[in-house]
C-alpha cells in the first residue's frame, strides 16, 4: 500500500514528470494541427504522418532513456573495422542530418529531447531509478498518451 501511495505521488515529488506530459500535449497538437485536411486520400496520409511522428518520439525516448546501452552497442560495431566505422558515421550523419535540416524537426528533437532528459534526471534525484526498459516504456507511454491528449484536444 505504501508503495501505491508513493506511486501516486511521484508527480508532485519530480515534477518534470509533469512538465514531460505538458510538452508531449503540446507537441500532439502541434502534430495535429498540421494534419488538418478535409479530403479522404489525405485522411490515410495523415494516419501516415501521425504515426511517423509517434515513432520518431518513441525514437527520441528511447535514446535519451538507454544512451549508455546505445553508445556501447555502437562503439562495438564501430570497433569492429574501420570501414565499418566510416559507414556508419557516414550514414549516421548523412541520414539524421538530411533528416533534421530538411523536415524541419530539429526544433521539435531538441525539445522533446530536453524533457525526457529533465524528467530521467529527476526522477534520479527523488531516487526512483528502474531498470532501463521500464523507465524507456514509461515515459513513451507518457509521451504518447500527452501526444494523443493533446491530438484530442484539437479535434
Amino acid at each position: 500500500m505504501k508503495d501505491i501511495f508513493r506511486l501516486m505521488l511521484l508527480p508532485l515529488q519530480a515534477p518534470m514528470l509533469l512538465v514531460l506530459m505538458g510538452v508531449s500535449t503540446y507537441q500532439g497538437m502541434h502534430w495535429s494541427h498540421a494534419l488538418e485536411t478535409d479530403g479522404t486520400r489525405m485522411q490515410e496520409l495523415t494516419t501516415l504522418v501521425w504515426s511517423a511522428e509517434c515513432l520518431q518520439a518513441m525514437l527520441i525516448v528511447f535514446l535519451c532513456t538507454m544512451p549508455d546501452l546505445v553508445i556501447r552497442q555502437v562503439s562495438m560495431l564501430m570497433a569492429a573495422s574501420r570501414v565499418v566505422s566510416l559507414v556508419v558515421t557516414l550514414l549516421l550523419v548523412t541520414v539524421g542530418g538530411l533528416y533534421l535540416l530538411h523536415l524541419n524537426v530539429l526544433a521539435n528533437v531538441l525539445i522533446m529531447g530536453s524533457a525526457v532528459l529533465l524528467a530521467r534526471l529527476d526522477l534520479l534525484r527523488v531516487r526512483v531509478v528502474p531498470p532501463p526498459l521500464v523507465l524507456a516504456g514509461v515515459l513513451t507511454l507518457l509521451v504518447l498518451g500527452g501526444a494523443n491528449f493533446g491530438r484530442m484536444l484539437v479535434r
